[in-house]
């Protein structure tokens, strides 16, 4: 189908079931194309919500709720993985749905994600399937010591994963994790990580941005700096790769592509279906960001233009830094070069995400530099 036949213009209703921040600012970037929002999320404070026209506040397996979503909308799309594949079958009955069931279903378990990936000749770490205690010892013989644990869904920012060093330790984790399906990943000595955000239009037309290089911390993201300081032949695999993964999941949307980088290879580590912290940076440094580009791809519009206008560090700002009578975004908002975007969240947790800054520079060198001198000084 062509985009032309596709196109829902300004002025339509366009919904997004997830009402954190991530779509808090695809809701901002439809109504500045001139489109209404509507936004389903149990959450009364959602941040999505805020910036809505219409907030529905049920749960994502709300059958009444899904179609009124259906029918007063013209397409609809997520901000998170986890929404019950059925929920998005059920939504496809009344409007254009973006991205399809069948490509989050892989994605949302780290089991079938896993599979998937080897299955289509793409590069992961060493991973065993834990189903039941009984396969610990199996999976703990082929994986070795150390090795991560991690739930097989619902696990994110670190959450749901574990750090193991033997058997006993494996037993442990798996039932504090209540035996729930796991994945036994081995650890490899990294290089460094990298991820790749792209959109993809029902033609197989792809966009991609920039490479970014990301640090972390706790398993939460922590600083992605672009371009990222790898080798232009790295780079352009792993756009090459992202791009792979996308044509084999007949994906349409937005979606991430985390990698490890090894001894100089590119391990696929994670997929996204939807924006990700790591493309923060193209709210400032990018012709077109990349939720205007999920708004695109939704609408069946053309892709917009990825191209980088400056070398840009993004941070991200946990609610840690909401101790000790902060943040102080006086001495943030002193620098011209620095963009600050809040989240609207009511409560600050640690190691919950309240916002982010981008730092632009004339070089990545400087650009990180200062963003270290402003994260220490918030």
């Amino acid at each position: 189908m062509s985009s032309k036949t596709l196109a829902i213009l300004p002025g339509a209703t366009l919904g997004i079931l997830g009402g954190g921040q991530l779509g808090r600012m695809f809701t901002i970037a439809a109504r500045t194309m001139g489109y209404k929002v509507m936004v389903l999320d149990p959450d009364a404070a959602c941040p999505a919500g805020q910036m809505a026209d219409t907030h529905l506040q049920a749960a994502y397996t709300d059958g009444a709720a899904l179609q009124q979503l259906g029918e007063a909308c013209a397409a609809v799309t997520t901000e998170f993985e986890n929404v019950p594949a059925a929920s998005l079958i059920a939504l496809a009955k009344y409007c254009r749905v973006s991205p399809g069931a069948d490509a989050v279903a892989i994605v949302q378990d780290r089991s079938h994600e896993k599979s998937w990936l080897a299955q289509h000749g793409f590069a992961t770490a060493p991973f065993a399937l834990v189903y039941s205690e009984g396969d610990l010892d199996e999976a703990f013989a082929e994986i070795g010591a150390p090795a991560l644990l991690k739930v097989a869904r619902f696990g994110y920012d670190g959450k749901g994963q574990a750090r193991v060093d033997s058997r006993d330790a494996a037993r442990a984790a798996f039932r504090e994790f209540g035996g729930q399906p796991c994945v036994l990943e081995g650890f490899v000595k990294l290089d460094g990580e990298v991820s790749v955000v792209l959109a993809r239009d029902d033609a197989g037309q792809c966009a991609l941005f920039p490479v970014a290089e990301n640090r972390h911390a706790d398993g939460i993201l922590d600083v992605s700096i672009v371009p990222a300081r790898v080798a232009d032949d790295l780079a352009e695999t792993a756009r090459t790769m992202a791009r792979a993964v996308a044509d084999a999941l007949g994906y349409v949307g937005v979606m991430a592509v985390e990698f490890f980088v090894a001894d100089g290879r590119l391990l696929v580590n994670e997929i996204a279906p939807r924006p990700h912290n790591s493309g923060h940076y193209t709210l400032d440094a990018c012709v077109t960001d990349q939720f205007e580009q999920q708004v695109r791809v939704l609408a069946g519009l053309p892709l917009g233009d990825t191209r980088l206008l400056s070398p840009v560090v993004m941070v991200n700002i946990l609610g840690d830094r909401w101790q000790h009578d902060g943040p102080h975004w006086d001495t943030l908002l002193a620098h011209p070069a620095i963009k600050l975007h809040l989240y609207g969240k009511t409560t600050a947790r640690p190691g919950r995400k309240m916002g982010h800054f981008n730092v632009l520079a004339a070089d990545p060198a400087a650009a990180l530099d200062l963003a270290e001198r402003m994260r220490g000084a918030l």
